[in-house]
């Protein structure tokens, strides 16, 4: 898309990219308005037009770059080892029981567990 906002309509591979956002919004259960609905979508047209950039290019004859994971430890064996003292892990929770963090609940109310 070009900054004249004007790009290609740009058909995803589920659909148009309005029907990608009301997808989107749907799984995350959002409720969003027709307004943010078109601004999103027209976000996510620039988006893909910018991948189809990149996926054009002719990237045949560069050579690929270093592992960033390449001898990191990750085939280190999985062995267990002792956990902090519950003492230790609720020292600085901002609220607490004698063996539990307190938090508000997440359904049906702010109020903390007691």
């Amino acid at each position: 898309m070009s900054s004249t906002g004007k790009g290609s309509s740009g058909a995803t591979p589920h659909g148009t990219p309005e029907e990608t956002v009301r997808k989107i919004a749907e799984l995350a259960r959002l409720d969003l308005a027709a307004e943010e609905e078109a601004s999103l979508a027209r976000q996510f047209a620039t988006i893909l037009d910018h991948f189809k950039v990149l996926a054009s290019l002719d990237v045949s004859g560069v050579e690929a770059g270093p592992d960033p994971t390449a001898g990191r430890g990750i085939s280190r064996e999985d062995l267990p080892r002792p956990g902090l003292p519950v003492s230790e892990v609720l020292r600085n929770a901002p609220a607490h029981t004698a063996e539990f963090f307190v938090v508000p609940k997440t359904v049906g109310g702010e109020e903390g567990v007691k």
